[in-house]
């Protein structure tokens, strides 16, 4: 079939603008982020909890060979939309996980977005200075 894989399980989680694609497949647990490991695209401990918490929920680190295309957005948005496509995943591995995911509010997109710049302002919503005389 074209050396494509049954079992492997496809997802996408969105956070602002960034977009990540996820691929699972049963492995050892090795998480490649953009073809870089994992631990050296998010440096700091706080984005790795982030992204590793759906798989501690359900006690399946180390249970699964994971794949990430991840674009847009900066390094947190990435971070969360890589946490959200792993409990969408997740939940198409085994439906029996979806409550735990759901309790802790991972499977609902985070619908915040930037908003946009309006004429005669600076930004969204700051003015320019206002000048009496």
């Amino acid at each position: 079939m074209n050396g494509y894989n049954m079992s492997i399980t496809h997802a996408i989680g969105r956070r602002k603008t960034a977009v990540a694609r996820v691929f699972f497949k049963e492995g050892s647990g090795n998480i490649t982020i953009n073809g870089r490991d994992f631990k050296s695209y998010f440096s700091t401990g706080i984005l790795q909890s982030k992204v590793l918490q759906p798989l501690k929920l359900t006690g399946t680190e180390g249970a699964f060979d994971i794949k990430v295309n991840v674009q847009g957005g900066g390094i947190t948005g990435q971070a969360e939309a890589i946490r959200h496509a792993f409990s969408r995943a997740l939940c198409l591995v085994n439906a029996e996980y979806r409550p735990t995911l759901k309790a802790e509010g991972l499977l609902t997109r985070d619908p915040r977005m930037v908003e946009r710049k309006k004429y005669g302002r600076k930004k969204a919503r700051k003015r320019f200075q206002f000048s009496k005389r």
